[in-house]
């Protein structure tokens, strides 16, 4: 089966073509940071109108990309949430005229389900059962994956998600968004040993996350340099350094407990926060004290787009789920925890 794939839920538009048989066939991507730059973070009416100037043309690059014509499709799979709602509606509208075009079914799936199977595109994938840690700038959640649709939720942010706070810190710095990167750049000159900042909910038993307490010792840290004339570019750097380590251990933190609580010795890690280098070199350290495996998605899947979205499409459309027919899908807010397995999972094998 083709499954074109196509993301829309936020500030990229991803399109991907998966093929059940022999893999991904092709993907594009483009991201819209530079135009939301200028406003330090995602204005959603930009975004809807990016993702409508962009889909079709990236679309059609896809298809080029894969030597195939549209009338080669099977499906077509779109995320339905969550995100904007506005920018859901671009995919969703998108890719339900093409179905119904095309004749062909089309599947509206789950965003956070694609970040968290995006490690079964890579040559060597997973096998189920495994623990997840989300993490990226609308999620920090930590899963119990037993199979497709087959998810426990472990714990979860409470308040701002750590890419989210990663935002912050990098604007209350003043670094350019995304914060992520930014701020792990400015950290690589800090000393991680002048300031020490406090890893939330890492004091009491459980595995939920909370970072809205951390952005505000980050800006309290911040003004007591500036008021003392000590805010140079040694101290933002220090200041980042800092707020990245707290970030970093107390992700680490949780996920030593979610591998013991479960006592799994497989964990993935997805979402845009995935990519920062301390945050694997960490793992990497703590894995290997349990003999345990850490998976990650690809660089460029980390964040956002669409080969995800097709990889879960497929196996979701293989096991018989698809759209009534005109019936889009466009949920701005939609737990994981409410999914469930295809009832054609066991023919599968996932």
């Amino acid at each position: 089966m083709r499954v074109l794939g196509i993301e829309t839920s936020c500030d990229e538009t991803g399109v991907a073509l998966y093929d059940t048989e022999r893999g991904l066939a092709a993907d594009a991507l483009h991201s819209q940071i530079a135009m939301h730059a200028e406003y330090g973070g995602v204005v959603p009416e930009l975004a809807s109108r990016d993702h409508t100037r962009r889909l079709l043309p990236l679309i059609q690059r896809v298809l080029d990309d894969a030597g195939l014509g549209r009338d080669e499709l099977d499906a077509i799979a779109y995320t339905a949430g969550p995100g904007l709602v506005g920018a859901l509606m671009v995919g969703a509208s998108t890719a339900h005229g093409l179905a119904r075009a095309l004749d062909i079914p089309v599947l509206g799936v789950h965003h956070m389900e694609g970040h968290l199977l995006a490690p079964m595109l890579e040559d060597a994938p997973p096998a189920f059962p495994f623990a997840a840690l989300l993490v990226s700038g609308g999620h920090t959640q930590l899963v119990e994956v037993a199979g497709l649709g087959r998810y426990r939720l472990l714990g979860e942010s409470v308040d701002d998600a750590a890419g989210e706070a990663f935002d912050k810190a990098a604007k209350m710095l003043g670094l350019d968004y995304p914060g992520g990167p930014a701020v792990a750049r400015l950290a690589e000159d800090g000393d991680p040993t002048r300031l020490r900042f406090p890893r939330p909910m890492t004091d009491r038993p459980g595995l939920d996350f909370s970072f809205s307490g951390l952005k505000t010792h980050t800006l309290t840290a911040i003004r007591q340099l500036e008021a003392a004339g000590d805010l140079d570019e040694k101290a933002r750097a220090d200041v980042a350094r800092a707020f990245e380590e707290a970030v970093v251990d107390t992700l680490v933190i949780k996920c030593r407990r979610a591998l013991d609580q479960t006592g799994l010795k497989r964990l993935v890690v997805a979402g845009g926060v995935s990519a920062n280098a301390r945050l694997r070199e960490r793992l990497a350290r703590e894995a290997a004290k349990r003999d345990a495996e850490v998976f990650y998605p690809r660089g460029r899947f980390c964040t956002d787009n669409g080969a995800m979205i097709a990889y879960v499409g497929a196996q979701r459309l293989l096991a018989g789920e698809r759209d009534e027919l005109g019936q889009m899908q466009a949920v701005p807010r939609w737990p994981m925890d409410g999914l469930e397995p295809p009832e054609g999972m066991d023919r599968l094998g996932l």
